[in-house]
């Protein structure tokens, strides 16, 4: 599969379907990469051409070193779609891989069709929001010190917390898929990062920004249809009810659809019907060609 250069590294993607088809982009995030949707690629109808790139520092895509803050994922993300020029495309994200989405859709309105997302980081979020055991956790790793022997040491995204944020277990052949990008504490860098990146409590701030500025796009760009999948059946899921509500009253042109028992790591536990209602939302609006 393709490798393109891109600033000073280099990133891998996934692509099937019609070269001249409409851009279907799907975006993974922490601590996984492409392969997160082998699943729902091949699945998607219409006369589309879909591509999954690996975040920079994760997957097969390079690791130039830096801090791998939210914003370096998005100026390297940047730098791919201009590579491949890439332009009027669907973005579909997960995680970290929607809110970049819903990042480049904000600075780059006149480029996106639509928008699907799913489990991601729909606003700014407080500490009382969370689960006691999930802030315990991420406190812990927020702090100097802990979190680099959380994640960097002991690698505990990829051999404890990947296998908890899914139904359906995970085979041993694609949990080594996702193992393989970090054998080492300095490869895992953009795990940690990541992880200290999430929007709480107003830290930190230049994501909490960024946020608040895709916040204020999806809730006025009417032009732009959007989905939102959800799930029920699992404590690790980041979109419950509360946030499904949340979003049908303040992200425009949305329609929500329900997509069965699934865990964080969606795409692994229902890749069918992820696929199935992304290329129904796709036909009704036009989008697949």
């Amino acid at each position: 599969m393709p490798v393109i250069d891109v600033l000073d590294s280099t990133m891998y993607y996934e692509e099937l379907g019609a070269p001249d088809g409409v851009p279907f982009v799907f975006l993974h995030g922490n601590p996984t990469s492409s392969h997160l949707w082998r699943g729902v690629l091949p699945r998607i109808g219409g006369r589309v051409r879909v591509l999954a790139p690996d975040l920079i520092g994760m997957g097969r895509s390079g690791k130039p070193g830096g801090e791998y803050r939210f914003a370096d994922h998005a100026r390297y993300l940047d730098a791919w779609f201009d590579a491949l020029g890439l332009d009027e495309v669907v973005l579909v994200g997960q995680d970290w891989g929607g809110a970049l989405a819903f990042d480049r859709a904000a600075r780059h309105p006149e480029q996106v069709r639509g928008l699907a997302f799913m489990e991601t980081i729909l606003r700014p979020m407080t500490w009382e929001e969370y689960p006691p055991a999930a802030r315990a956790r991420f406190e812990a790793i927020r702090t100097p010190g802990v979190g680099e022997e959380m994640i960097l040491e002991r690698n505990l995204f990829i051999e404890d917390s990947i296998g908890k944020t899914v139904l359906n277990p995970m085979s041993e052949a694609d949990h080594s898929v996702y193992a393989a990008p970090y054998p080492t504490p300095e490869s895992r860098v953009p795990l940690l990062r990541f992880a200290r990146s999430l929007p709480i409590g107003g830290e930190p701030a230049d994501v909490v920004a960024r946020v608040e500025a895709y916040d204020a796009w999806l809730a006025a760009s009417p032009q732009v249809p959007k989905l939102l999948l959800h799930f029920d059946g699992s404590p690790a899921l980041m979109v419950g009810p509360e946030l499904v509500a949340w979003s049908e009253e303040n992200v425009s042109a949305l329609e929500s659809e329900y997509c069965g028992a699934a865990a964080h790591l969606c795409p692994e536990d229902r890749p069918e019907e992820i696929a199935a209602a992304v290329t129904a939302w796709a036909a009704r609006h036009g989008l697949a060609g």
